[in-house]
């Protein structure tokens, strides 16, 4: 018997129509809607795992070993190949492994100060190593368009970002492209890439403001105002089509901006007063809101849209999922909420 089934770590796929889930008990990928349980990783298989990737929605996840009662050390990652049922890949490194992305012909593993680009799935092997600034978070993410490679990491400075053309890594005789783009003035907590690699949104530690910027021109294209209080941002996603942006946090709020539309998202109720405002300065420049809802503020959450559907799910790591839906007036109304681990409870 494992030592429980607690959730260490929720990741969606790269559509948002899936997420799986890390245990201390294994691991489970469900499908969103409906809601069932696709796969599961017994404990007796794997143990522990404090990571767990999917690549879209093929038989290939990559695993991570972690919590109480790891199988597989921490500085190594696994790919599982649920098909045939067994491990096929198997990537060591000096130290531990703080995330994973994947697309379709990409592994990245992100430690501490290195990440690690592989060629994937065929004849998988190590393209470039990159030497990054501390990044104790792990933050790395990946545009997975065919038409778009860019990987966005924490850049060498506070505040700042490293994006990176994952195309200049696949022959020694290419020039390695990256361009630094300066986001915040603190460390950074959260990023994310639309779609089509166009936008990058990013978070700092404060958590009160969301900045998205051009990945082409690097120009700020708009502030978004979660908040005044300091808060740990869990997740940033865009809706497929770019138009709106999702964000949660440890505030037990899930928000919704409007990111092509952005007359549709709340203003300061100062912003008229012309004297006040500039004494303000960006709490009354910065956008707030489209819509918001709430989900138990003890419990992490990842949040994300679904389909082309003006639909956002939070999956909490105490086992609740929540949908809800919006509209274009700011109106937020919960369609259903399920407990996801209580769909299929194999003991593992």
């Amino acid at each position: 018997m494992p030592p429980s089934r607690g959730v260490l770590k929720i990741r969606f796929n790269q559509d948002h129509g899936c997420f799986a889930v890390a245990k201390e008990g294994g691991a489970q990928i469900f499908n969103v809607e409906p809601l069932a349980e696709k796969t599961h990783l017994d404990y007796a298989i794997c143990g522990g795992l404090g990571h767990v990737e999917m690549l879209e929605r093929s038989n290939l996840v990559a695993v991570v070993g972690g919590g109480q009662s790891p199988k597989f050390p921490d500085r190594n990652v696994l790919i599982w190949d649920d098909v045939n049922r067994k491990f096929v890949y198997e990537y060591g490194f000096p130290s531990s492994v703080l995330s994973v992305r994947m697309r379709r012909d990409k592994l990245v593993v992100v430690l501490s100060e290195e990440i690690h680009i592989f060629s994937f799935p065929h004849s998988s092997k190590l393209l470039k190593t990159i030497e990054t600034s501390p990044n104790p978070k792990g933050l790395c993410e990946l545009c997975t368009s065919a038409d778009c490679q860019l990987m966005a990491l924490p850049g060498p400075h506070k505040g700042t970002v490293r994006m990176v053309d994952l195309l200049s890594t696949e022959a020694p005789e290419k020039a390695f492209t990256e361009t630094i783009c300066s986001v915040h003035q603190h460390e950074l907590s959260c990023l994310a890439i639309d779609q089509q690699g166009a936008l990058l949104a990013s978070t700092s530690i404060k958590g009160t403001l969301i900045r998205i910027h051009s990945t082409q021109t690097r120009q700020l294209l708009v502030e978004l105002r979660r908040g005044v209080d300091m808060a740990n941002i869990y997740c940033l996603n865009f809706s497929l089509d770019s138009n709106f942006l999702c964000c949660c946090s440890d505030k037990g709020t899930v928000h919704v901006y409007a990111v092509k539309d952005q007359s549709l998202n709340k203003k300061s109720s100062f912003a008229h007063m012309s004297l006040l405002g500039r004494a303000l300065g960006s709490y009354v420049d910065s956008q707030w809101g489209l819509a918001l809802f709430s989900v138990p503020n003890e419990s992490p959450c990842v949040c994300a849209f679904l389909g082309d559907r003006k639909t956002i799910v939070a999956v909490c790591m105490d086992g609740s999922l929540y949908k809800y839906s919006f509209n274009l007036e700011g109106s937020c109304v919960r369609d259903s909420y399920e407990a996801y681990l209580d769909i299929s409870d194999n003991q593992m």
